[in-house]
């Protein structure tokens, strides 16, 4: 890659980990998570990027995928297990970063410390060349020593511009897949441990949407919606949140939309025995023989 573009997965990198920082500092009991995640999304578009999806606020037995509605009243309370995920992109280039946050308890510290431990295990053995297999291997290991399981059905990821998913996965376990991280790459890796049976499953919908389909609704208001949501995110997610901020009537588009089959809805992924999830992510970028954190 050339130097710009190495500029731009470095400055979003940081801009994304000062923002879940922020983020997760926010998070405590009676505070609305519609205010984390405003706050978040503001701090990350004054320091010069731009959200690469909602901020994801996900509580106990959510894995990922909750991102507040504008007129969402949920708070955290004691006890809670938060997710804190977010991602900034600059001119697409992405940073994805994610940290666990219990609310005035330290009930589930060993569970966070088992997906904290496995990433910082999985990070010193990231290079170039290593199969995505042996680093499921580590996280698998890591999390298994603390006494969890790892969610073995949610996965890190390659990111390219404008790319949230760009078609590596990386796994929380070893799947003995051979495919290799090669000089280049960008990649969040994202170990996720449970004390539930290991599994995610779809739940109802997370406020988190993106295009499917590029195609007339046959409804004006819809298709207005339709042109500043490629204009405004082009091929990233976003949520109701955003759409309300360009269209006063984006509630009922954006239904429209749905029911059309234009726009697709992220479903809140919940473990299957309502385990509680713990989550640690980094964006990492390959560089040659150098391994590159961007987000810490």
């Amino acid at each position: 890659m050339n130097d710009d573009v190495v500029e731009c997965i470095l400055k979003a990198g940081k801009i994304a980990g000062e923002a879940r920082s922020l983020g997760a500092s926010m998070v405590d009991e009676n505070v609305r998570l519609l205010d984390v995640a405003e706050e978040v999304e503001a701090y990350m578009i004054r320091k010069g990027a731009k959200p690469a999806f909602p901020t994801n606020l996900s509580i106990n037995n959510q894995a990922a995928h909750y991102t507040p509605h504008s007129n969402d009243t949920l708070k955290f309370h004691k006890g809670d297990l938060v997710k804190v995920d977010v991602g900034a992109h600059v001119n697409g280039y992405i940073g994805d970063t994610a940290q666990t946050v219990e609310v005035g308890t330290k009930t589930h510290s060993a569970l966070i410390e088992a997906s904290a431990e496995a990433l910082d295990m999985a990070l010193n053995t990231v290079t170039d060349n290593i199969s995505v297999g042996a680093i499921g291997a580590v996280i698998e290991k890591a999390i298994e020593t603390n006494g969890f399981v790892p969610v073995t059905n949610l996965t890190g990821h390659s990111m390219k511009q404008y790319n949230l998913h760009a078609g590596l996965s990386v796994p929380n376990y070893d799947n003995g897949d051979k495919t290799k991280v090669m000089s280049g790459m960008l990649v969040a890796i994202e170990p996720f441990a449970t004390d539930g049976e290991g599994e995610i499953a779809n739940g109802k919908p997370g406020n988190i949407y993106r295009v499917l389909r590029d195609r007339p609704a046959k409804d004006k208001g819809a298709d207005e919606l339709l042109e500043k949501i490629k204009n405004n995110f082009g091929t990233l997610p976003f949520c109701e949140r955003w759409c309300s901020d360009i269209d006063p009537n984006a509630q009922d588009n954006l239904k429209t939309l749905l029911r059309r089959g234009i726009v697709y809805s992220y479903a809140i992924l919940n473990e299957v025995k309502d385990g509680l999830v713990s989550q640690k992510e980094h964006t990492v970028y390959i560089d040659g023989s150098k391994t590159i954190v961007t987000t810490r």
